[in-house]
């Protein structure tokens, strides 16, 4: 009876790996087919504009008149508005952010990183309504009454609202990439009569330089997806804009602006599919980057 009790605990163990890897491996296969399958339809909805309406990719992508009625669906005023707001948020948001990773990690007395530290990661919880809504109660107004702004919307607006939601992601990732950096490095530049800025300037930041451009290339993703923060004080007008108090729109707002009024089969709603679909290619592209980084040796 003992030998047979002996002989079967193996047989139950092997049993519940098997269960264990089972489960998992089929959580595995939902996740890779949910995200091919999503893949797969708006690579196909995203492409009608060009083999359905037969719309060249060319008048897609560079024409400045976004006009479906008139199979002008040009999109480079949105592409442009994504760009130049996501540059804005990044110059701004990202040397901040790394500045502020850098004070946590090296200059920040503990009881203070202990006291900051949670705030701002509360800062990542805040729906980006928010954020929007504080810009256009407050930002807007401030804008419009002391920089001579017609409307207080516009790039710069919606540039200093993407900065600020981008910080979070920013600081933390820089701040753990800021820790990572092994002990020894540090210690011998300060042995060799290195100050801490020149420690911090010519060691840390060298060797932390991947996880950097990993936090500043997840800042620009955040960014550049965003929508509802960014629609409610970017002016959502499709014109090229001359300046950074000119309102313009994004990808991401004008998807969210004409989705809910678009026929189905129109060119509108192609348009707009084919925006989303470059959102997507651009999210990977980002992503891809960031795996490049990741594997760079530091």
């Amino acid at each position: 009876m003992y030998g047979l009790v002996i002989a079967t605990r193996p047989s139950r163990a092997s049993l519940n790996e098997s269960v264990a890897k089972a489960v998992l491996l089929s959580a595995c296969i939902v996740v890779v087919a949910a995200m091919g399958a999503l893949l797969f339809y708006l690579a196909i909805e995203g492409t009608r504009l060009i083999f359905a309406d037969h719309i060249n990719p060319f008048v897609f992508l560079f024409h400045t008149t976004f006009d479906p009625d008139s199979r002008e669906p040009g999109a480079f005023v949105f592409i442009a508005g994504s760009i130049f707001v996501t540059l804005f948020a990044i110059c701004v948001g990202g040397p901040f952010g790394v500045a502020v990773g850098i004070f946590f990690s090296e200059l920040a007395p503990p009881r203070v990183s202990a006291l900051i530290k949670p705030a701002i990661e509360v800062l990542v919880g805040i729906p980006s309504v928010v954020y929007g809504w504080l810009g256009l109660t407050l930002l807007a107004p401030l804008v419009r009454t002391y920089l001579g702004s017609q409307t207080g919307f516009g790039l710069l607006t919606a540039g200093v609202v993407l900065s600020v939601m981008i910080l979070p992601t920013v600081i933390s990732l820089s701040e753990d990439a800021l820790a990572a950096v092994q002990t020894p490095l540090k210690e011998g530049s300060m042995a060799l009569g290195a100050t801490r800025w020149q420690t911090i300037y010519r060691v840390i930041l060298p060797a932390a330089r991947s996880g950097l451009t990993v936090a500043v290339i997840l800042g620009i993703a955040r960014a550049i997806g965003e929508a509802l923060a960014v629609q409610m004080v970017i002016g959502n007008s499709a014109v090229l804009p001359r300046g950074l108090l000119n309102p313009t729109a994004t990808l991401t707002t004008e998807i969210v602006t004409d989705m809910g009024s678009a026929q189905p089969g129109t060119i509108l709603q192609h348009a707009l599919f084919s925006m989303a679909f470059l959102l997507l290619l651009i999210a990977m592209a980002l992503i891809v980057f960031v795996r490049v980084a990741l594997r760079r040796q530091v």
